[in-house]
């Protein structure tokens, strides 16, 4: 019999069916994933930026590719296939489920603020009377308020999972078994992590109170440029735009009008995609979610 598949020296009597060894490759890749997005995440967590984003997505995609493959080896499901009925179990497949949940809560929030951006880029290639876009700028922020209402209170939720989850005790489980459940357990504690960041980056700088009529319009006027640079460029995004938007509406001369309705195109269309990249991205993740929680009841079902 091999060995304990994270605890190579394990007693070979532990029991008669036992997962792949430590030394097997697709054991090694898990653990240098889960190693790579932690520190990936703990690093960008406070510097979130949109290239930092889609790649903690893709790490997270090619991390459940590896697991759906440990997942689909003869042994390993042998082995998860005796716990059937184990309270473990019902944790794991209700965690997938709540990942599932919270990755659709979070496409459509990404579906609301991408047509919040799509919107103000039709407007202003429709507009240009000052006073027909300050209403249309107004309309835009109102709109991005309420989505980020709605992101405020997916992170609460999400965070509220976080700090509610608690596990069963596998004391009384041998090693194989509780190296497979503490990687299920720290794919979707990574995965939540990954979410909050994406929402934070999404969400973008703390809005101000509810506009009304022209003071609205006096704010974003008195707005002063954003300078940033490289990646406090991308997390700032959202506050260029702001800036920009807010000049549209303090040009006097044609020309300036006119330079800075190019200016707000391009810096709309950099958010845009930004946005669209994370989407992508998400929807990715969104497919091995579904693929991992139905390998998960096969298993647990046999």
């Amino acid at each position: 019999m091999a060995p304990s598949p994270f605890h190579p020296k394990a007693s070979r009597h532990a029991r008669s069916i036992s997962l792949p060894s430590r030394s097997h490759p697709l054991t090694l890749q898990v653990e240098e994933h889960l190693h790579s997005l932690r520190t990936s995440e703990a690093t960008s967590s406070s510097l979130a930026s949109s290239s930092s984003v889609c790649n903690n997505l893709g790490g997270l995609k090619v991390l459940y590719d590896i697991v759906n493959d440990l997942l689909h080896l003869p042994l390993t499901q042998q082995t998860l296939a005796q716990e059937q009925g184990e309270d473990w179990v019902d944790e794991v497949l209700d965690g997938s489920l709540r990942l599932l949940d919270m990755c659709g809560t979070t496409k459509d929030v990404l579906s609301q603020m991408k047509e919040c951006v799509a919107y103000l880029q039709s407007s202003l290639r429709r507009i240009r009377g000052e006073s027909c876009l300050a209403n249309e700028i107004e309309a835009y922020t109102l709109s991005r308020k309420k989505v980020t209402r709605g992101i405020n209170k997916c992170l609460g939720d999400l965070r509220k999972l976080k700090k509610q989850h608690t596990f069963s005790s596998l004391l009384d489980k041998n090693h194989d078994i509780v190296a497979m459940v503490s990687v299920l357990r720290e794919v979707e504690s990574i995965t939540l992590s990954i979410f909050e960041s994406q929402l934070l980056f999404v969400s973008g700088p703390k809005a101000v109170s509810r506009p009304n009529g022209w003071s609205f319009v006096s704010k974003l006027m008195n707005k002063k440029p954003v300078e940033c640079n490289g990646k406090e460029m991308e997390r700032c995004v959202f506050e260029k735009v702001d800036a920009t938007i807010g000049t549209l509406l303090s040009h006097k001369t044609h020309n300036g009008l006119e330079f800075r309705h190019v200016e707000a195109q391009k810096q709309l269309e950099t958010l845009e995609l930004s946005i669209q990249y994370i989407e992508n991205g998400l929807e990715c993740i969104f497919r091995s979610l579904i693929q991992t929680r139905v390998t998960l009841l096969n298993i647990f079902n046999q």
